[in-house]
Protein backbone atom coordinates (compact mmCIF):
# COMPACT_ATOMS: atom_id res chain seq x y z
CA UNK A 1 0.00 0.00 0.00
CA UNK A 2 1.32 3.63 -0.62
CA UNK A 3 0.32 5.31 2.29
CA UNK A 4 1.11 8.62 0.76
CA UNK A 5 -1.69 8.07 -2.16
CA UNK A 6 -4.14 6.46 0.64
CA UNK A 7 -3.79 9.79 3.04
CA UNK A 8 -4.91 11.81 0.06
CA UNK A 9 -8.16 9.88 -0.70
CA UNK A 10 -9.78 9.34 2.98
CA UNK A 11 -11.57 12.45 4.27
CA UNK A 12 -12.68 13.14 7.88
CA UNK A 13 -16.21 11.46 6.97
CA UNK A 14 -14.47 7.87 6.86
CA UNK A 15 -15.41 5.89 9.71
CA UNK A 16 -14.30 2.28 8.36
CA UNK A 17 -17.79 1.11 9.12
CA UNK A 18 -18.99 1.68 5.02
CA UNK A 19 -17.86 -1.84 3.51
CA UNK A 20 -18.58 -0.68 0.01
CA UNK A 21 -16.19 2.67 0.67
CA UNK A 22 -13.75 0.10 2.24
CA UNK A 23 -13.84 -2.25 -0.33
CA UNK A 24 -12.92 0.72 -3.14
CA UNK A 25 -10.73 2.16 -0.82
CA UNK A 26 -8.24 -1.41 -0.62
CA UNK A 27 -9.17 -1.64 -4.49
CA UNK A 28 -7.31 1.56 -5.19
CA UNK A 29 -4.26 1.45 -2.88
CA UNK A 30 -4.29 -2.56 -2.71
CA UNK A 31 -2.13 -3.88 0.10
CA UNK A 32 1.48 -5.43 -0.72
CA UNK A 33 0.14 -9.16 0.20
CA UNK A 34 -2.94 -11.15 0.11
CA UNK A 35 -4.81 -12.22 3.35
CA UNK A 36 -3.44 -11.55 6.90
CA UNK A 37 0.05 -12.31 8.42
CA UNK A 38 0.44 -13.05 12.52
CA UNK A 39 2.90 -11.41 13.80
CA UNK A 40 4.49 -12.62 17.31
CA UNK A 41 7.55 -10.54 17.51
CA UNK A 42 9.41 -6.99 17.13
CA UNK A 43 8.93 -5.62 13.60
CA UNK A 44 8.51 -2.53 11.42
CA UNK A 45 5.69 -2.33 9.03
CA UNK A 46 6.65 -0.78 5.50
CA UNK A 47 4.54 0.91 3.04
CA UNK A 48 4.88 0.15 -0.80
CA UNK A 49 7.67 2.97 -1.20
CA UNK A 50 8.94 1.66 1.89
CA UNK A 51 8.17 4.34 4.31
CA UNK A 52 7.47 3.10 8.09
CA UNK A 53 3.78 3.54 8.58
CA UNK A 54 3.86 1.69 11.98
CA UNK A 55 6.36 -0.23 14.42
CA UNK A 56 4.79 -3.26 16.30
CA UNK A 57 6.70 -3.86 20.31
CA UNK A 58 5.13 -6.06 21.85
CA UNK A 59 5.97 -6.05 25.85
CA UNK A 60 7.83 -2.90 25.29
CA UNK A 61 5.69 -2.02 28.62
CA UNK A 62 6.31 -4.65 31.17
CA UNK A 63 4.15 -5.54 34.06
CA UNK A 64 6.26 -3.32 36.57
CA UNK A 65 5.45 -0.11 33.88
CA UNK A 66 2.36 -1.26 34.08
CA UNK A 67 1.69 -1.09 37.78
CA UNK A 68 3.69 2.56 37.56
CA UNK A 69 1.56 3.70 35.47
CA UNK A 70 -1.41 2.48 37.35
CA UNK A 71 -0.10 4.07 40.43
CA UNK A 72 0.35 7.82 39.00
CA UNK A 73 -2.92 7.40 37.18
CA UNK A 74 -4.18 6.93 41.35
CA UNK A 75 -1.98 9.68 42.22
CA UNK A 76 -4.29 11.96 39.25
CA UNK A 77 -7.72 10.52 40.89
CA UNK A 78 -8.42 14.01 42.33
CA UNK A 79 -8.69 15.83 39.22
CA UNK A 80 -10.00 13.43 36.37
CA UNK A 81 -12.70 13.12 38.95
CA UNK A 82 -13.20 16.75 38.50
CA UNK A 83 -12.33 16.74 35.02
CA UNK A 84 -15.83 14.83 34.31
CA UNK A 85 -18.89 17.35 33.44
CA UNK A 86 -22.85 16.64 32.60
CA UNK A 87 -22.07 19.76 30.26
CA UNK A 88 -18.69 19.35 29.04
CA UNK A 89 -17.49 19.16 25.89
CA UNK A 90 -16.78 15.96 23.47
CA UNK A 91 -13.63 15.30 25.87
CA UNK A 92 -15.15 15.60 29.13
CA UNK A 93 -19.01 14.75 28.66
CA UNK A 94 -20.40 12.44 31.39
CA UNK A 95 -22.43 10.35 29.55
CA UNK A 96 -18.89 9.11 27.82
CA UNK A 97 -17.32 8.31 30.74
CA UNK A 98 -17.55 4.57 32.49
CA UNK A 99 -19.28 4.98 35.69
CA UNK A 100 -21.05 1.65 35.64
CA UNK A 101 -19.81 0.65 38.84
CA UNK A 102 -17.92 1.21 41.71
CA UNK A 103 -14.63 -1.03 39.79
CA UNK A 104 -14.25 0.37 36.87
CA UNK A 105 -10.72 0.35 37.15
CA UNK A 106 -9.04 3.97 36.83
CA UNK A 107 -10.93 7.01 38.03
CA UNK A 108 -12.74 8.27 34.90
CA UNK A 109 -11.74 11.35 33.33
CA UNK A 110 -9.91 13.40 30.47
CA UNK A 111 -6.78 16.14 31.82
CA UNK A 112 -3.87 17.67 30.53
CA UNK A 113 -0.33 17.65 32.46
CA UNK A 114 1.38 20.48 30.65
CA UNK A 115 4.75 22.46 31.50
CA UNK A 116 3.14 25.75 28.76
CA UNK A 117 -0.50 25.68 28.62
CA UNK A 118 -1.85 28.95 27.52
CA UNK A 119 -5.73 29.44 29.22
CA UNK A 120 -8.61 28.24 27.17
CA UNK A 121 -10.49 31.12 25.71
CA UNK A 122 -8.21 34.01 26.10
CA UNK A 123 -5.69 35.51 23.57
CA UNK A 124 -2.74 34.09 24.07
CA UNK A 125 -0.45 37.28 24.59
CA UNK A 126 0.54 36.08 28.44
CA UNK A 127 3.16 33.73 28.87
CA UNK A 128 1.72 30.25 29.11
CA UNK A 129 1.86 28.29 32.95
CA UNK A 130 2.06 25.02 34.14
CA UNK A 131 -1.40 23.25 33.80
CA UNK A 132 -3.92 22.67 36.60
CA UNK A 133 -2.92 19.50 36.97
CA UNK A 134 0.49 20.42 37.83
CA UNK A 135 -0.17 23.52 40.61
CA UNK A 136 -1.02 20.91 43.75
CA UNK A 137 1.55 20.12 46.03
CA UNK A 138 1.09 16.82 44.07
CA UNK A 139 3.16 17.68 41.28
CA UNK A 140 6.71 16.34 42.29
CA UNK A 141 5.35 13.14 43.02
CA UNK A 142 2.91 13.03 40.13
CA UNK A 143 6.14 13.67 37.79
CA UNK A 144 8.68 11.17 39.44
CA UNK A 145 5.64 8.48 39.49
CA UNK A 146 5.52 9.20 35.41
CA UNK A 147 9.12 9.13 34.86
CA UNK A 148 10.30 5.76 33.76
CA UNK A 149 7.37 5.41 31.57
CA UNK A 150 7.95 8.94 29.95
CA UNK A 151 11.33 8.22 29.56
CA UNK A 152 10.40 4.93 27.54
CA UNK A 153 8.26 7.31 25.49
CA UNK A 154 10.76 9.53 24.65
CA UNK A 155 13.58 6.77 23.65
CA UNK A 156 11.12 5.49 21.44
CA UNK A 157 10.75 9.01 19.41
CA UNK A 158 14.92 8.74 20.02
CA UNK A 159 14.58 5.95 17.13
CA UNK A 160 11.82 5.99 15.25
CA UNK A 161 11.82 10.34 14.87
CA UNK A 162 15.48 11.85 16.04
CA UNK A 163 14.10 15.18 14.43
CA UNK A 164 11.39 15.48 16.20
CA UNK A 165 12.97 14.15 18.91
CA UNK A 166 16.00 16.80 19.24
CA UNK A 167 13.34 19.57 18.40
CA UNK A 168 11.30 18.48 21.39
CA UNK A 169 14.65 18.67 23.44
CA UNK A 170 15.51 22.30 22.61
CA UNK A 171 11.74 23.23 22.92
CA UNK A 172 12.44 21.94 26.65
CA UNK A 173 15.56 24.20 27.01
CA UNK A 174 14.71 27.25 25.68
CA UNK A 175 11.36 26.69 27.90
CA UNK A 176 13.58 26.60 31.19
CA UNK A 177 15.46 29.42 30.18
CA UNK A 178 12.11 31.17 29.81
CA UNK A 179 10.92 29.94 33.09
CA UNK A 180 13.94 31.26 34.56
CA UNK A 181 14.58 34.67 33.22
CA UNK A 182 10.67 35.99 33.99
CA UNK A 183 11.03 34.47 36.90
CA UNK A 184 7.30 31.69 36.08
CA UNK A 185 5.68 30.31 38.41
CA UNK A 186 6.25 26.25 39.36
CA UNK A 187 7.42 26.36 35.78
CA UNK A 188 11.11 25.43 36.63
CA UNK A 189 10.16 23.06 39.52
CA UNK A 190 8.01 21.21 36.84
CA UNK A 191 10.97 21.00 34.70
CA UNK A 192 13.55 19.50 37.24
CA UNK A 193 11.25 16.37 37.26
CA UNK A 194 9.78 16.35 33.49
CA UNK A 195 11.19 13.08 32.07
CA UNK A 196 9.50 13.85 28.99
CA UNK A 197 10.62 14.82 24.91
CA UNK A 198 6.80 16.04 24.89
CA UNK A 199 5.86 18.81 26.74
CA UNK A 200 2.26 17.84 27.36
CA UNK A 201 0.67 14.33 27.87
CA UNK A 202 -2.99 14.32 27.83
CA UNK A 203 -4.52 11.34 29.97
CA UNK A 204 -7.80 9.66 28.58
CA UNK A 205 -8.93 7.25 31.48
CA UNK A 206 -12.28 4.83 31.03
CA UNK A 207 -13.54 7.03 28.38
CA UNK A 208 -15.33 5.94 24.91
CA UNK A 209 -14.10 8.23 22.43
CA UNK A 210 -16.70 9.23 19.52
CA UNK A 211 -15.55 9.20 15.87
CA UNK A 212 -13.57 12.49 14.95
Amino acid sequence: MDIARYSKLISPKDTGHNEHREARLIERCPPGHEGKRLVDEPAIILDASGAIIAWYLPDALTDTTQKEIKEATDLLAPSLEKSVRADGNWRTKQRLFNRGSEDVGATPGCINLSLAWFQQGHENVSDPEVSASLKGPSCENILKAIARPAAIVSAALRVMHPEQYWAGLRTLSNLGNIAVSKDLPQMPEALQYWASVFNTLSIISNRETPHH
